[in-house]
């Protein structure tokens, strides 16, 4: 109807639409369609085959990477004369754009899902938290407000996570807004800081709930580098570790004591806890059509002595606070609790929250009750890395500072009082990230100091 009363307003229309005949065949308009009459749809065959549409758009592109001096993508309009250039991005190549290799050989005890359908390609490794709202139990919720309770926890949790350490996994579509039965009712803001979002599609009798495939999210998923796995829980040969999922310790009560009346619906597993220190890492491979998630050890696939020479100088801003978040989380391995006086170490700042750029500190929050000998030998041992995390970064991206390690000590008593830095500790938003402590003599890294997460 459209085309009937408007098509020979359309710039080069004709290139734009084919004609589709009686036996449904799709041919070309000719000298130009008949709006009336001809059945249309749009096709663009002839913008790409009979137009120097192409070999424009070939030639802005390379012309782009050349001044750039990087690859780009753009986003563009045209009117079959003039080409408009609307946006311009660098592009990044990743190791997370890259296809995953896909073991054939692997302890299936240590998966905690597969799939095969829809797959992207990527790797996103060292996930130390898994939120899963439990299919079953959000499907028997009886009340529309308790199901809008679901989602306004995910949001109190996507805020309190370290930001692209956790996963979501849900049944049905996230972000559904009428009949909220069909997936948890989010925005993105609150999901934004996930490093995956998964929907489930898990049987219900016959029926097997439709997915949104990330389409509530998309441009803001592709923007942030989010990214979206569909999951058939109960298609042949997948796997889908529900006793992993459903019987791990469940610390939501410890996060969000107000949210404790919704653990049945909502479950926050600490990989680590939950699997002897392994952390989770997802595979994906689109030339497969495969993906993987398994418990494995950390990984160092964004270590800058890692990667090739060629891709130093093109780092993404995620380069950056994940080298950071891996170098805390190395510092927090070696710190030896006994010697150092130290009870628990946290990060916040730039790195936890996934925005630290090339001259970022490494904000770290170390809760001390030792001796002043023990406090200087400390200070002393941070100092080292500090400078020495400094010159390497300098190698990494040409950025100079002064030290990378920003450091605040805290007491028992700036904790019970919620004084100075202590009051991120547990806090419910923005809270600073524990990050396992070495396991020197008398610590035991996989429990939380009394009364904090």
């Amino acid at each position: 109807q459209l085309l009937r009363v408007y098509g020979s307003e359309y710039p080069g229309i004709k290139d734009l639409v084919s004609i589709v005949t009686q036996d449904r065949a799709v041919i070309p308009t000719g000298l130009g369609p008949d709006f009336e009459n001809d059945k249309l749809i749009f096709t663009f065959d002839g913008l790409l085959s009979r137009s120097p549409f192409l070999e424009l758009l070939r030639t802005v592109l390379q012309e782009l990477q050349e001044q750039l001096d990087h690859p780009i993508d753009i986003e563009f309009a045209y009117d079959g004369e003039d080409f408009y250039l609307l946006q311009c991005r660098s592009q990044s190549y990743g190791g997370d754009q890259i296809p995953a290799d896909i073991p054939l050989d692997f302890d299936k005890n240590m998966v905690i899902f597969s799939a095969d359908r829809y797959i992207s390609n990527g790797t996103i490794p060292n996930l130390s938290h898994i939120v899963y709202v439990d299919p079953n139990a959000y499907s028997q919720i009886a009340s529309r407000e308790e199901m809008l309770q679901v989602g306004r926890a995910i949001s109190k949790l996507n805020q309190i996570l370290a930001k692209r350490k956790f996963i979501l996994m849900g049944p049905g579509r996230w972000g559904s807004r009428g009949d909220i039965k069909l997936g948890v009712s989010v925005t993105y803001s609150d999901i934004n800081n996930t490093a995956a979002l998964i929907e489930i599609a898990q049987k219900q009798g016959d029926y097997i709930p439709d997915l949104s495939f990330g389409t509530h999210f998309f441009q803001d998923l592709v923007e942030s580098s989010i990214r979206y796995l569909p999951l058939y829980p109960d298609d042949r040969g997948i796997l889908f570790n529900r006793e992993f999922l459903l019987n791990s310790k469940n610390i939501i009560k410890d996060l969000l004591p107000d949210c404790a009346d919704l653990e049945e619906i909502i479950r926050v597993i600490d990989v680590r806890l939950s699997s002897e220190g392994a952390l989770l890492k997802i595979l994906m491979n689109a030339d497969k059509n495969q993906a993987l998630a398994i418990l494995t050890e950390a990984s160092a696939e964004l270590d800058p002595e890692r990667i090739p020479e060629v891709q130093l100088h093109s780092r993404s801003k995620d380069d950056h606070w994940r080298w950071r978040f891996q170098t805390a989380e190395r510092i927090a391995s070696l710190m030896d609790p006994v010697r150092f006086g130290a009870r628990g170490i946290y990060l916040f700042g730039s790195t936890k929250n996934a925005t630290a750029g090339p001259k970022s500190d490494i904000d770290l929050l170390i809760h001390f009750e030792g001796n002043p000998q023990q406090r200087q030998a400390l200070l002393d041992w941070l100092e080292g890395w500090s400078l020495s995390l400094s010159e390497f970064n300098e190698r990494r991206t040409g950025a100079k500072t002064e030290g990378l390690l920003d450091v605040h000590l805290i007491t028992d008593q700036d904790i019970q009082e919620r004084s100075s830095y202590a009051i991120k500790i547990g806090a419910t938003s923005d809270a600073a990230f524990p990050l396992p402590l070495g396991t020197g003599l008398g610590n035991n890294p996989t429990e939380p100091e009394p009364g904090q997460p």
